[in-house]
């Protein structure tokens, strides 16, 4: 990926934060590199260097800036829009591909040799795709030695380290300080003591309300059956339209699994040490939202803030987005009314994809009833003390798994014989690994992939590669919603229209949902050959 030297300097001379995340400035003079919007001096034009990843900037010899955090930046752009392959390779990194593998196997999951892929990353992020993960690894124990009280043994377990003993030797090697100085560091500026006072913690229990204060920093719980409440900061490129977001994935909460109300997303989670609750909300004049979270146990955590990233789909790039589709006389006035549009991500795969398969033919809130009774029938009774998730906008079952939904009986669920008998495959499929719903593929091969399973047609397999996958071009076309949208135009003219929005067409299609959404029952249903019936 190019950067324009000039331009990068032009930002950095005026901090400009929309370039935030977009490039990291490494200062030969100090060897150490910084965001767009560090408040230290800025430094000669010659004394700089340009890099389009953090990874990038550390290959090169470069130390974190301390006061700018680079950790606590927005992040690249999840899509680069230079190479496919390096995108997928970057989603599976950021879900723990090289933590118990190594490249090699990673670049037979993208079906690439791994030199190629290592061109590939050097052309692209300037990095390997090694120095990526450990640079990731690296600047998320920054933020948890800033953020939270985690002692260092559970901050090296939640970033991934596969020892303490590395975590601190790759600590000292990039700070030139223990983590323990680091700590302090951030102590003495008041970071942590500004972000304690500002609210007490309190239990699941109290989040019904959507005034109740919270804090980015949380002490021990006095309960056994649950980690202590660890509270993070998730940045995000501004602008982000939360309420439609929220209200959006409020829509289609699965009961007793999620909810969204108040402005506050919450749901029930399965982790490698059972069970816990996820809460997300916003925070008022940041361009950041608070997550909240009460786990079973720290190891791995790096993976779980991760996926929460994706599920509001913070790794977008809204002034990109908003110009390509902004420049379509028909999407304009929606861009401009509902600016900072997100494609809403989902926590698991294989749940969003059984919700896609309830969801053909039947509305919006018939399929989140039938979501609601296969959990309440195959879910699992959330695991946790009943005062921690009392109130909690009811939560009390965690989505089944492949194989205990692949050995179901999905009679009398209310479901046609035909969805059932879909579900059934679907979940044998990945039970037996023969189905990867992860960024391992491109969009065309994961839709035929998709369209091979009975009961699967194209809407179906769009929508899940949209919000499962990540896809940022998925496009359902056949959908009703989308085509009532456009005044009912057929789907054959909606693909035409759409040409003119890659790579952003599943961002038109969740504009698209919200001007739908007026109607007094949006519809996401698919009239296509693959669909079924009823």
């Amino acid at each position: 990926m190019e950067l324009d030297d000039d331009a990068c300097y032009r930002a950095l001379r005026t901090r400009d934060a929309r370039f935030d995340g977009r490039f990291f400035t490494g200062v030969r003079s100090t060897g150490i590199y910084c965001r767009p919007v560090c408040p230290a001096r800025t430094p000669n034009r010659a004394s700089c260097r340009f890099f389009v990843t953090a990874a990038a900037a550390q290959e090169a010899g470069f130390r974190p800036c301390l006061r700018c955090r680079p950790e606590a930046s927005p992040g690249t752009p999840a899509w680069l829009g230079t190479s496919a392959t390096v995108s997928r390779a970057l989603r599976l990194i950021a879900e723990g591909a090289l933590d118990e593998a190594d490249a090699p196997a990673l670049a037979a999951r993208l079906g690439v040799g791994e030199r190629h892929l290592r061109r590939l990353f050097l052309q692209h992020v300037g990095a390997s795709p090694l120095a990526v993960a450990q640079t990731r690894r690296l600047l998320f124990a920054k933020k948890l030695l800033d953020e939270t009280a985690l002692s260092m043994t559970e901050v090296a377990l939640s970033a991934g380290f596969a020892s303490v003993r590395r975590f601190n030797d790759a600590i000292r090697a990039t700070y030139a300080r223990t983590p323990r100085e680091l700590r302090g560091t951030a102590a003495r500026r008041g970071e942590r003591a500004a972000r304690a006072a500002q609210a007490p913690r309190s239990s699941p229990a109290s989040l019904a309300s959507p005034t109740s204060p919270a804090s980015p920093t949380s002490p021990t719980s006095p309960t056994s059956d649950c980690a202590p409440e660890i509270a993070l900061r998730l940045p995000f490129r501004p602008p982000l339209d939360w309420d439609a977001l929220a209200g959006f994935l409020g829509a289609r909460a699965i009961p007793g699994v999620e909810a969204a109300e108040g402005g506050v997303y919450r749901r029930t989670v399965r982790t490698a040490g059972g069970h816990g609750v996820v809460e997300v909300r916003p925070r008022p004049g940041e361009a950041c939202l608070l997550a909240r979270l009460w786990l079973p146990g720290t190891e791995g955590l790096i993976h779980t803030v991760e996926r929460l990233r994706r599920v509001f789909d913070l790794g977008a790039d809204p002034d990109a987005i908003a110009a390509q589709l902004g420049a379509d006389p028909r999407l304009a006035p929606w861009v401009a009314a509902r600016p900072g549009v997100r494609v809403p991500g989902a926590w698991d795969g294989f749940e969003l994809a059984v919700r896609a398969i309830l969801g053909q033919q039947v509305s919006v809130r018939a399929a989140t009833q039938l979501a609601g009774r296969l959990v309440e029938r195959h879910g699992e009774p959330l695991a946790l003390r009943a005062d921690l998730t009392g109130g909690a906008g009811g939560l009390r079952r965690v989505f089944p798994t492949p194989e205990a939904l692949a050995a179901a009986d999905l009679t009398g669920l209310g479901v046609p014989r035909a969805r059932a008998a879909a579900i059934s495959a679907l979940a044998s499929a990945v039970a037996r690994a023969e189905v990867a719903l992860d960024a391992s593929r491109g969009l065309d091969e994961t839709v035929r992939a998709l369209s091979r399973l009975p009961g699967v047609g194209e809407w179906t397999a769009q929508y899940i590669a949209m919000r499962a996958l990540g896809e940022p071009d998925a496009f359902p076309a056949t959908d009703l919603g989308l085509r009532r949208a456009l005044g009912g135009v057929s789907g054959a003219d909606l693909l035409a229209m759409a040409e003119a929005w890659r790579p952003w067409r599943a961002y038109a299609a969740l504009l698209l949902w919200t001007v739908d959404a007026r109607a007094p029952e949006p519809a996401e249903r698919e009239e296509s050959r693959g669909a079924l019936p009823g």
